[in-house]
């Protein structure tokens, strides 16, 4: 029977090599996510953006995948707390195709071929109160009901550009089956207020913190 000193010094000797592995372990994976995010941004900044789909026509292609791009905001104006005609009454879901926005973290601006996508939602219905607010398990505010439209905006000065910063801005219906192809809407329609009021290159990055966070200081 070994003794209790033994037994100790062998659990010391297994401790101290399980310590080494862990700590091994996390340096390498420490060093392999420093090397993918490096190789990530290289990548995004060396032209390699996922661009949207055009047809021969001038129309772009629903965007694949849009709900899987990096999420950065979902602004709200409800219709009750804007004397029942918002502009924009829905929840804005808010994505930026993930080339883009790699390249935006690396360099700080929305490169060539940039896509975000917009997909609207209305707000839910259950028993809301004046404000348009209702109660739920959570507490009382504003929750997202069913998906209602769907749009696109698309960075490409050769291709638009006649379009204020090459931004060209489609809209694929506003129902929850959505168009398969858009058409760029007309600038007075969405680029001019854009360009009045949104603060990073034509985009209103004052409403979505991910991109604020990520752009370079």
């Amino acid at each position: 029977m070994r003794s209790f000193s033994t037994i100790k010094s062998s659990q010391l000797m297994w401790i101290a090599a399980g310590t080494l592995m862990v700590s091994g372990c996390g340096q390498t994976d420490s060093a392999s996510n420093e090397n993918a995010g490096t190789a990530a941004a290289t990548e995004a900044t060396s032209g390699e953006i996922v661009r949207a789909s055009f047809n021969d026509d001038g129309s772009v292609n629903q965007p694949v995948g849009w709900r899987e791009w990096v999420f950065v905001g979902a602004p709200l104006t409800p219709n009750a707390l804007n004397g029942g005609e918002a502009p924009f009454p829905e929840f804005h879901n808010v994505y930026i195709e993930p080339s883009a926005y790699a390249a935006y973290s690396a360099t700080g601006e929305f490169p060539e071929g940039t896509q975000i996508a917009k997909e609207l939602t209305l707000v839910r219905t259950n028993n809301n109160a004046e404000n348009g607010s209702s109660q739920e398990v959570s507490g009382v505010g504003y929750f997202q009901g069913e998906f209602s439209g769907l749009e696109l905006t698309v960075k490409d000065n050769e291709r638009f550009k006649d379009e204020p910063g090459g931004w060209a801005y489609f809209s694929f219906g506003h129902k929850a089956d959505y168009e398969k192809t858009a058409t760029a809407m007309p600038t007075d329609s969405c680029n001019a207020c854009h360009a009045a009021s949104a603060d990073d290159d034509f985009v209103f990055t004052q409403f979505y913190p991910v991109l604020r966070s990520a752009k370079p200081n």
